[in-house]
């Protein structure tokens, strides 16, 4: 009789712990990558990477940056973050390390990922940090449309922008560049997520666009995690599956902070 009794208690305590874990388990949100491309891109620049983050069963959305203004760009990023369900892995590119780091202070972003990018202090534009270190081969190659625009030239994707890609890739990313606003350069940050929010970052060893020794020192400053690759500008596109893999362990960081 007591063994019975016995057996009974212990199987409703447990159904009771089980159920405990089920609920624990079910109120735990996925995490959704939003991704941010940069400048002379859009967001096929992504096209690599997205693929394998859904693999892992992640939900990804893209966004796709006007480059007119730190202002614009910045909305454009907040207007796919209301879409987004659960907490964010904001993940900017290049001129996006600027959007994401003003647009980061989001609620809904609970990690930041810069590959390749710029990140800034409150009250610093892009220009700044340019202006601070060494000039790039890139800074020589921009052409400017004479109405506030600036593009990189075809010599300049092939050789400096991309150059690690296949040529007849970085003819057509050429064609396809998205053109940025002059004045990007002059936009300053006014709220730096990274000061409250945890971040990654994707050092390239070889890029010809932003100087190396500035990812490598941002990153520093943010205290991020930091990966570098012997890559170009484009390591998204050159390096996807290393790209993919530091965004999939912000994202794992993010989940089990749930």
């Amino acid at each position: 009789m007591f063994k019975s009794i016995l057996t009974s208690v212990l199987a409703a305590t447990a159904m009771v712990v089980a159920s405990g874990t089920a609920t624990a388990d079910s109120s735990k949100q996925p995490v959704t990558i939003v991704l941010v491309h940069g400048a002379w891109a859009d967001g096929s620049s992504w096209n690599k990477v997205i693929p394998l983050l859904q693999a892992k069963g992640l939900t990804v959305l893209a966004v796709q940056n006007p480059l007119t203004s730190l202002e614009d760009d910045v909305a454009a990023t907040k207007r796919v973050l209301v879409s987004a369900t659960g907490p964010v892995v904001l993940v900017g590119h290049s001129w996006a390390g600027t959007v994401i780091t003003e647009a980061g202070s989001d609620p809904k972003v609970a990690a930041l990922v810069y590959v390749s990018a710029f990140s800034n202090k409150e009250g610093q534009a892009a220009g700044d940090l340019v202006n601070a270190y060494p000039k790039t081969p890139a800074l020589g190659t921009i052409r400017d449309d004479g109405h506030g625009f600036l593009y990189q030239t075809e010599q300049g994707v092939l050789e400096n922008f991309a150059p690690d890609l296949p040529r007849e890739v970085a003819k057509t990313m050429a064609v396809t560049q998205g053109a940025l606003a002059a004045r990007t350069f002059t936009d300053k940050v006014t709220t730096a997520a990274w000061r409250t929010k945890p971040s990654w970052y994707v050092v390239s060893a070889n890029d010809r666009v932003i100087n190396p020794q500035l990812e490598r020192d941002v990153a520093k400053m943010m205290g991020s995690k930091t990966t570098e690759l012997k890559s170009s500008h484009v390591s998204l596109l050159s390096h996807p599956d290393e790209v993919a893999k530091v965004i999939e362990e912000a994202a794992a960081a993010v989940e089990a902070k749930q």
